[in-house]
Formats: structure tokens, sequence, C-alpha cells
């Protein structure tokens, strides 16, 4: 499973066996939590099977989903280089294997092979400029907007071809800081215009310019 990571996919099955020492495999159902703010970071995850969610948690419970993570990807690595304690809560929204690839041994393979420092910063730089872009979006951006975006990211190309998105309408609305009463207001509109239908987590682009061009 380490050689399938993209971190690691370059190295020879001999170079993966310290690390693969130091790897535990996670199994998570659906709504397991892996790991909860305030727990020690000693390593870094990667998702081989299924979808996790990061979460902060406010103290009477309301959830802010800020990334959602699926197969091939990691979470975890800026914390474990700076030896700092989870901000946020790991929650697996589907039936998941995970790897949890410990610190000590990561950080001697560094050290004999940069390269896995350099695709690791790489990584981080990615989610940085993602970020940003949430940045720019919430700041610019109208909530309708940020939702045709999304299904936009989401959508294949086939205009009148239904696809599944698999993760709740709740999920997808705290990661684009909509509320669920907004989101939920935005999916009516652009229902009514005849820009998509759903039902249920099946959606269908109806009119592909007039969803790019819509404004709200």
């Amino acid at each position: 499973m380490l050689g399938r990571v993209p971190l690691f996919n370059e190295l020879p099955t001999a170079d993966l066996e310290p690390i693969a020492r130091g790897t535990n495999e996670v199994i998570a159902g659906r709504g397991d939590i892996i790991f909860r703010r305030g727990d020690p970071c000693v390593g870094f995850h990667v998702v081989v099977e299924g979808q996790v969610k990061l979460v902060f948690v406010s103290a009477s419970g309301v959830e802010r989903v800020v990334r959602l993570i699926g197969p091939g990807d990691g979470f975890g690595e800026a914390l474990m280089f700076m030896g700092q304690h989870y901000i946020v809560t790991a929650q697996a929204l589907q039936d998941s294997r995970l790897l949890h690839v410990g610190r000590d041994a990561l950080f001697t393979e560094i050290d004999r092979h940069p390269e896995i420092a350099r695709k690791m910063l790489a990584g981080l730089s990615r989610r940085l400029y993602t970020l940003m872009g949430d940045v720019e979006a919430y700041t610019l951006q109208t909530g309708a907007q940020r939702l045709v975006s999304f299904l936009l990211h989401q959508w294949p190309g086939q205009v009148g071809e239904p696809f599944r998105i698999e993760i709740s309408k709740s999920v997808i609305a705290s990661r684009l800081n909509l509320t669920p009463e907004h989101f939920s207001r935005v999916l009516r509109e652009l229902s009514e215009r005849d820009l998509i239908r759903v039902r249920g987590r099946e959606f269908t682009v109806l009119d592909a310019d007039g969803l790019k061009n819509y404004r709200a």
C-alpha cells in the first residue's frame, strides 16, 4: 500500500521497508473518529480507500468542514513537522482504510531521500494554494457562486448525464461555508431555472452554459 502512495511511489521496495515498519494500517467505519482536536500528532495519515473530513467543532457541537480527503491524499504533515497537536478533528465519511506513517521512521528516510521532503513540500504548497483559493471565494464570491463552482468541479462534463456526489448535502454546505437553508435555497433556484436536476445525491447538469454564467 505504501508503494501506491504518490509520496513514496518512486522509492524502491527496499527503501520502503523502514517506513513500513513505522506505519500502521487504520480501518475506520463510517462515522468513526480517527483523531480529535488536541490529540498529539506523531505522524501523518494517507487515505488508501474511502473518504475523510477534517472539521472544526465548536463548544456547542457545531461543525465546520475545512477539508475533504480522498484516496491518495494525506493530512497531518504540517503539524507533524511542527511537533504540534491536532487542531481539527478527523472523521470517516465512508468505510475507510488509511495508513498512519510514524514521524520517526519518516524523518530517518527523509535524511536519506531528500526527494521525499520535496514531494511533501509540493503537497503542502498545493494545499496552501487551495486554501488561498478558498479565502478568495469566501471573500469575493456569493454562496451561490461557490456552490456552482463546486458542482462544476464535480461534474464529469456530459450534459444530461447523472452523476453522484457521495457526501451529504450538509457536509457540502459546511465545506462551502453555507448554512443548510442557504444551500437548499440555491439548489432549488438552480433547479427551477432548469440548470440542474437533483435527486438525492444524484445531480444532472441540464444547461452547462447557463450554470457557468449563473449570477445571484
